[in-house]
């Protein structure tokens, strides 16, 4: 039965015009047999030339072609445009004509299709310019070249390139200033650890040593002890800013660039980066497709980390945030200011971090308010739950200035944000 369904997909989709044009060929024939008319006579020797000569159009159309594509970037965030450049050339001596040229590719909105015609040593080269309006990792080419006959009877493509992949980071909003509370650190509030990056903290000199670089070396205590001396440097006294993402499938709402799942990964990018950009250590945690986690580090490629695990991060999980709270609750101390970013309206998720917080860490919660992205559930209860236990709260609503509500500053307890 499959096999008898793919001779008929064959005949009848695939190569439509070959089956009607062979079964006219037949029956000129039969019926030139038949009554001796010339023009039926005629007519089956002009099918029976025309089948292989259309076979051969297509195969020797493709010869001689050679396909380059130039794609300068393969890391773009969302709102930049996905630039190449593809160029056909024609090695052959003869002309190609009515090729059919596309670069096809998964990343939305990506339209890269062009017939063109080539005389002999001929080239063709054009841009291609495409939106990226979503985070995500794409596949792009490679580029195919189709080629068909005057009649429609056959099409024959080749390849040229190879696949490659595009990543599309989330965009990110700069934000003034975002109030968190510290966290509570012994010594005035702030701890120091060595680092091998260069801080304002400079805590002591050593020898220089083979790969020290050379704007570490401290010039007056190389003069004083003759050698080379370097400088060594502390961490700057902050604490650790650690950001769960709550990617559960369930509380959700919304769908596409209108629904909670990417106003929570933009929020969490621009938080990032605002803090990045401060030189403090970071760190990132979401359960989604997969368990997404990124420690506490600093600096710009360890943001570009964080945004790699946010292009690829969906709200397809299964794990509620007060299980993933529970689970990973060992990781936030003291040291900590834990930054939840969720549009859950379940109250469970309080214990935990009620919990975190008798344990020394600080909290903050992004709370997006579902009834504005579509969904049924009222944030009300759980704003009231989060401003009883004075934890600092910022309400996001759909279509909120997320620079104005992120960069409002209050002390924990106090309401961030518009009312609901």
């Amino acid at each position: 039965m499959r096999s008898l369904r793919r001779l008929i997909r064959i005949l009848f989709v695939r190569h439509r015009s070959l089956t009607v044009l062979t079964a006219v060929f037949f029956v000129a024939l039969i019926l030139a047999f038949a009554n001796g008319f010339w023009l039926l006579s005629r007519l089956a020797n002009v099918i029976l030339v025309a089948i292989p000569v259309a076979y051969l159009w297509t195969r020797i159309n493709l010869r001689g072609l050679e396909v380059t594509v130039e794609r300068p970037v393969d890391r773009l965030q969302e709102g930049n445009d996905f630039e190449e450049r593809i160029t056909v050339v024609n090695r052959d001596w003869f002309s190609k004509l009515w090729l059919e040229v596309e670069d096809p590719a998964e990343l939305p909105g990506h339209r890269a299709k062009r017939v063109i015609t080539l005389g002999p040593r001929q080239r063709r080269t054009w841009r291609t310019v495409t939106p990226c309006t979503r985070r995500g990792r794409y596949s792009v080419g490679p580029v195919r070249v189709t080629s068909g006959d005057l009649f429609g009877l056959f099409r024959r493509s080749r390849s040229f390139g190879a696949r490659q992949e595009i990543l599309v980071y989330p965009r990110a909003v700069e934000l003034p200033s975002v109030s968190v509370p510290p966290a509570m650190l012994p010594g005035e509030g702030r701890f120091r650890r060595p680092t091998q990056q260069v801080t304002p903290n400079a805590a002591g000199i050593r020898e220089y040593q083979p790969g020290d670089s050379f704007n570490r070396i401290h010039w007056r205590s190389t003069a004083r002890t003759g050698n080379l001396m370097v400088k060594l440097f502390e961490l700057d006294p902050a604490s650790d800013i650690w950001l769960v993402l709550d990617l559960q499938r369930g509380v959700q709402a919304g769908e596409g660039d209108e629904g909670t799942e990417e106003h929570a990964v933009r929020i969490t990018a621009s938080i990032a980066r605002y803090f990045l950009m401060a030189n403090r250590s970071v760190g990132f945690m979401a359960y989604g497709d997969r368990f997404h986690v990124q420690e506490a580090q600093r600096g710009l490629s360890h943001y570009t980390r964080i945004l790699e695990s946010l292009a690829l991060a969906r709200a397809e999980g299964d794990l509620p945030l007060a299980d993933l709270l529970t689970r990973e609750g060992q990781r936030f101390g003291r040291h900590t200011t834990l930054v939840v970013i969720t549009p859950s309206t379940d109250e469970s998720w309080l214990a935990g971090l009620q919990l975190l917080a008798s344990h020394g860490a600080r909290l903050a919660v992004v709370l997006l308010e579902p009834r504005t992205y579509g969904g049924n559930a009222n944030a009300l209860p759980v704003f009231s739950a989060l401003t009883a236990a004075q934890i600092t709260t910022f309400l996001v609503k759909r279509g909120d200035d997320l620079a104005k509500t992120l960069s409002v500053g209050t002390e924990a307890g106090r309401f961030v944000g518009r009312r609901p």
